[in-house]
């Protein structure tokens, strides 16, 4: 299992546009062969952070679904980028 975690920062006034325009990667995400959850959210207390979490099989489906990356409106948008891939070997469920 792969899992891509981080943040992203754009401008706070612009955050909920940048959003909007994500709609659209989540939904083909979700359907993509191999992904086991995708989220991109507002976080709660920092009104520029954009918070990316994602879980897939293996790192062939990250990469099939990722292509050429971030459109260039998005990547425009962004002004500082923290994200980073996990290979995961074992996990636990918690209750």
């Amino acid at each position: 299992m792969v899992i891509v975690a981080g943040h992203l920062l754009v401008d706070a006034a612009e955050r909920d546009a940048y959003l909007r325009g994500c709609v659209a990667v989540v939904d083909a995400a979700r359907g993509a062969d191999g992904c086991l959850d995708f989220a991109i959210s507002a976080d709660l207390v920092d009104a520029g952070r954009v918070n990316i979490l994602e879980r897939w099989v293996s790192q062939e489906a990250v990469e099939a679904f990722r292509g050429a990356g971030v459109p260039d409106e998005q990547g425009a948008a962004i002004r500082e980028l923290s994200v980073s891939e996990y290979d995961i070997a074992a996990t636990r469920e918690l209750s």
